[in-house]
């Protein structure tokens, strides 16, 4: 069995309006998740979750490794790939998608977040995500 492994992160934004998350739609399989790709060579799990926010967005973020949520799952036979997702704050940056990888990029609030991821276990990510952050917000 081969073993995958990738690192991304839910990046928030505050706004007067309340948190708002970044969600990117994958070119490979057109689903809308969230910034991640495959670690290269000695990368750490969170210098590969920088990188790929980074290509994938255009956007700086502060990592949160307090929060790290691990979704394993086989995305073809023989194959088993964990991603690994850390929380982070957007710190800057102008967004562009990298339009090899992401066809939309934008930013939305938590119950639109909700309703448009696609995945049930990338909607796990969310709440595990929502729910950790809500605690450090004091709410």
């Amino acid at each position: 069995m081969k073993l995958e492994k990738s690192c991304g992160a839910v990046i928030a934004r505050d706004t007067p309006n309340g948190k708002e998350i970044l969600l990117i739609r994958h070119e490979n399989g057109g689903h809308w998740a969230f910034p991640k790709g495959h670690v290269e060579g000695e990368e750490t799990e969170t210098e590969t979750a920088l990188r790929e926010i980074r290509e994938e967005t255009g956007l700086a973020v502060a990592l949160d490794t307090g929060f790290r949520h691990t979704v394993t799952y086989s995305p073809k036979p023989g194959v088993m790939k964990d991603v690994i997702y850390f929380a982070a704050q957007y710190t800057g940056g102008e967004a562009h998608r990298q339009e090899a990888e992401v066809t939309e990029m934008r930013w939305a609030l938590a119950e639109e977040a909700r309703s448009t991821v696609t995945y049930e276990n990338d909607r796990g990510v969310l709440e595990a995500f929502l729910e950790y952050t809500a605690g450090k917000d004091g709410k």
